[in-house]
């Protein structure tokens, strides 16, 4: 195995603490950097765990300089959707603005394989019915548009420092470690299952659906669920694949099929026994009626 460590930038959140635990399995040395404003300490587990900011050069500079990091796993990014249309200047400067510093710090380090944590929210209303890589990017939410500039940034860092990078559009994550002893915690909590099961197991008194009148079969938005741990994987094949010659590139990560609102829920009330009361409201800006993967590219790999 190549030499040097692992750094999971985000690895106390919820995708990268997964990624942080799965890269250790196969015997990767990895560590995490987070600053905890929306992660869990204990998501780690017995990783080293440096606490620092995304965009604190200083910090970053000290931590390159103190360990010999051969690729940079980035999850850290604030991603939700109707929070980044209330308050942009937010993800701008923490998505955008930060991991300029990043790769900044990196490169002066020498340091030149990048697995981004990208997302479907790059394309925007879909113009045909499975999103492939070359689908037009036109992303309608500023969170959206901060993964895509990061993108077009990464393409640009590739063409002028020889940065080698892949980007992974991931669809919905969903899901949690076999174990369970680690999994989805946001607070507060706005995705769709974790939000349901905790419906069914009467933590909370209903579901809201956000728009019942998507131009979809029941009104509601479909969306494409890849688990977890599938997206652990495809990172760590991502970085396999830049150590094995392969060319900077984005792909795409789902697996194909959506589902409604309606029918995640209808799902649980089944497999629980549970009824579970919902409440139609208003839509959320920046919400597409229908996200679903393409993800050939990525399973031809």
């Amino acid at each position: 195995m190549t030499d040097g460590r692992i750094l999971v930038v985000g690895g106390a959140g919820y995708i990268g603490s997964h990624c942080l635990h799965e890269l250790r399995r196969r015997g990767f040395d990895a560590l995490c950097y987070d600053n905890l404003s929306e992660g869990h300490r204990e998501a780690v587990g017995d990783a080293d765990f440096v606490e620092g900011n995304l965009g604190d050069a200083g910090r970053l500079r000290e931590l390159f300089q103190r360990e010999k990091i051969r690729a940079v796993f980035h999850f850290a990014a604030n991603c939700y959707v109707g929070e980044s249309c209330e308050n942009p200047q937010k993800y701008y400067f923490n998505n955008v603005a930060a991991t300029l510093t990043l790769l900044r710090c990196m490169l002066e380090a020498g340091i030149q394989k990048f697995i981004f944590s990208s997302t479907a929210a790059t394309f925007g209303d879909p113009v045909r019915d499975a999103i492939d890589e070359t689908h037009p990017q036109a992303p309608i939410n500023p969170y959206g548009r901060t993964k895509l500039m990061i993108e077009w940034i990464l393409r640009d860092y590739a063409a002028a420092y020889g940065l080698k990078y892949v980007a992974l559009r991931y669809f919905n994550a969903a899901g949690a470690a076999e174990g369970g002893d680690i999994g989805e915690d946001h607070d507060p909590e706005t995705h769709l299952i974790p939000l349901v099961i905790k419906a069914a197991l009467g933590q909370r008194p209903d579901i809201k659906i956000f728009g019942d009148d998507y131009p979809t079969p029941d009104g509601t938005c479909i969306r494409d669920y890849i688990h977890i741990l599938d997206l652990a994987d495809a990172h760590i094949r991502g970085l396999e694949y830049l150590e094995k010659g392969g060319e900077s590139s984005s792909f795409n990560l789902g697996n194909g099929t959506g589902y409604s609102v309606k029918e995640v829920i209808d799902t649980v009330e089944r497999v629980t026994g549970k009824t579970i009361a919902r409440e139609s409201v208003a839509r959320r800006p920046g919400d597409p009626a229908v996200l679903v993967a393409d993800y050939a590219r990525a399973a031809n790999v």
